[in-house]
């Protein structure tokens, strides 16, 4: 079986692969292929190690006929047509846990980012505008006792709500399809309805899988239910927020910040409004971004890659139905 990965991964993954014996190629360029150049070559082999958002939708499925197996260098699984896969009993498989604390690390980060609205005061810095001492002066907001609302608590929601119970004894409530007992057990956290969650949070941080369902959900009317002195955080999918809308609520006091490590579209355009608001974070989609978490990623990449040469089950498997 020839499988091929369009990017380079971290060693720990190659040296499995290559213990294995597995036949791989890995695209030699540091180019992005175009999709056609992408397609063409999965045409050429049995399965892919993808990295990175490519659209395999059910035109790549169509035009791949040979391929046998997925394996994403990612947690999210958004770029995939499952049912496409389902239908041609196609694995697709995933890395979670491994970054689960990294990625809440840095929505933790952006959540003291904005509420002292550090990126703009180091700006400050750069521009020359230090200036001498005002009592009343770009002043931040203390996050002690506050609300933290999760929408969808699953894995990295879990790390990021403990973050703030241990740190800032803040309290939790979160918005899933289902019940986190866990979560709920551990931190206290209590289940609410979305219009409680905006209404309710002080901080409304995004860890849900993204689905077109939810597209856009952040919206004028999404903002206008939250507080006032509400901090918007996403490190999930940029396709969860509208940014037009975001930029008005930013702007006309309608939330008090935001902080985002996903934006709509990526990348972010260098001359976008929101890069220029004192109360807006941003940064490049580095959640996953530590040597711990990236090698964990290509371990895991690399362990369904083998399950799946060796005609065994992807041990992170996203659509386990196809194997019933």
């Amino acid at each position: 079986m020839k499988v091929f990965i369009n990017k380079n991964i971290p060693e720990a993954g190659i040296k499995l692969l290559q213990d294995k014996g597995i036949n791989f190629t890995i695209n030699p360029t540091e180019n992005v292929l175009s999709r056609e150049e992408f397609i063409k070559i999965c045409q050429e082999h049995d399965a892919l190690l993808n990295v990175g958002t490519n659209k395999l939708d059910e035109d790549f499925f169509e035009q791949c006929p040979n391929l046998k197996g997925i394996a994403l260098f990612s947690v999210g699984f958004d770029s995939v047509n499952i049912p496409s896969a389902n239908s041609r009993k196609i694995p697709v498989g995933n890395t979670p846990d491994v970054l689960s604390r990294a990625t809440s690390d840095v929505a933790f980060l952006l959540m003291q980012s904005v509420a002292r609205k550090s990126f703009f005061n180091h700006k400050r810095i750069l521009n020359d505008d230090w200036g001498s001492f005002d009592p009343l002066a770009n002043l931040g907001q203390e996050l002690y006792g506050k609300t933290l609302g999760i929408f969808g608590l699953g894995r990295i929601g879990f790390e990021m709500a403990k973050k703030c119970k241990a740190s800032f004894g803040m309290n939790i409530i979160y918005h899933n399809r289902s019940h986190n007992q866990e979560a709920e057990k551990e931190l206290d956290a209590k289940y609410v309805d979305f219009e409680t969650l905006l209404s309710q949070s002080d901080v409304l941080s995004v860890h849900s899988n993204y689905s077109e369902e939810n597209n856009e959900i952040f919206n004028k009317n999404t903002f206008a239910q939250m507080k006032p002195n509400a901090i918007f955080i996403n490190t999930a999918r940029g396709k969860f927020q509208n940014e037009n809308d975001l930029f008005d609520a930013l702007t006309n006091n309608i939330i008090w910040g935001a902080g985002l490590d996903v934006t709509n579209p990526e990348p972010m355009k260098f001359d976008n409004p929101l890069l220029s608001l004192p109360n807006c974070c941003v940064l490049p989609h580095i959640g996953s971004a530590t040597y711990e978490a990236r090698n964990g990623m290509a371990v895991c990449a690399a362990q369904n890659i083998i399950a799946l040469v060796e005609g065994k089950k992807m041990p992170f498997c996203v659509n386990e139905e196809i194997y019933l």
